[in-house]
């Protein structure tokens, strides 16, 4: 038996070919999202990125998990992506934050949340998802995540907010252009992944008074429309995955505490507890 196992975000792709008692084989391409992204655009990158002999060994099923596929039409129109691409039949598509649940809730109750360069968060009862927030996506919502932090620095700067050691930092990584960055914004694919871009000024200022505001304030952002809404919240661990996450962890322990809240484990990627979840099943 093999399997090949996917974690999809908006940024990157993890794809891992499971078989038993072998050494996974794992390769990275770029991220997908059906939801922002057309299904020949998806085809294209596939093809010149992970062709389907990529691994040597074709697998007898895929478990798919990604960004953009929290409804049942974008979950049909990937596995149909995938069959064509891979030549398959068995082809299973779930959410990113299924992803999540199974990698680090397994069978146990916990709150769920995925944040990277979007964010998103449910109710798992350890064997379904019960409860989650709506995803306004990176115009209307996504608190918490790279492209909110993303929004939060721009402006900062644009608006001259940063003091003079930021405002030159920021200058020195992506210009001081603003029209250019308007354009790339506006004008250009994958404007979330552009603004998540930002957060590198963050990772790289920790201790800065206005980067370290600017982190716990969208952090906070998060804890208030997404986990303080779950009346299960009070009773169960909060459960983190994705690079913002695991970025400002510090931050989102504090947070916890402020709350009292339980914070269980905060992991930069599921695909570890996703091998462990299906090598059970192998």
């Amino acid at each position: 038996m093999s399997y090949l196992i996917v974690d999809s975000g908006s940024t990157k792709t993890d794809w891992c070919l499971l078989r038993k008692n072998k050494k996974p084989v794992q390769f990275t391409t770029q991220g997908i999202n059906p939801f922002l992204q057309s299904p020949e655009s998806i085809a294209s990158m596939l093809n010149d990125e992970l062709p389907a002999d990529k691994f040597g060994a074709k697998p007898e099923a895929i478990f798919y998990y990604g960004a953009g596929t929290a409804s049942k039409p974008k979950q049909v129109l990937m596995q149909d992506i995938l069959k064509k691409h891979f030549g398959l039949k068995k082809v299973t598509v779930q959410s990113d934050m299924m992803a999540a649940a199974h990698s680090l809730c397994g069978d146990k109750k916990g709150i769920v949340c995925v944040l990277g360069t979007g964010s998103s968060s449910c109710y798992y009862d350890g064997d379904k998802i019960k409860e989650r927030r709506p995803s306004l996506g990176y115009i209307a919502g996504d608190e918490g995540s790279g492209n909110h932090m993303g929004k939060r620095v721009l402006q900062y700067y644009s608006y001259s907010t940063f003091d003079a050691q930021l405002m030159m930092d920021f200058e020195m990584r992506f210009g001081k252009d603003i029209s250019e960055i308007v354009n790339k914004l506006y004008h250009q694919p994958y404007p979330n992944r552009y603004l998540a871009s930002f957060v590198a000024l963050l990772k790289e200022n920790r201790g800065h008074y206005m980067a370290e505001n600017i982190i716990e304030d969208c952090l906070n952002d998060f804890f208030q429309t997404n986990i303080l809404k779950y009346r299960q919240s009070w009773k169960n661990p909060l459960y983190f995955s994705g690079s913002v996450a695991f970025l400002f962890s510090d931050v989102i322990n504090n947070l916890c505490d402020q709350y009292e809240l339980e914070c269980g484990k905060i992991v930069q990627s599921p695909m570890e507890g996703l091998l462990s979840y299906y090598k059970k099943q192998l």
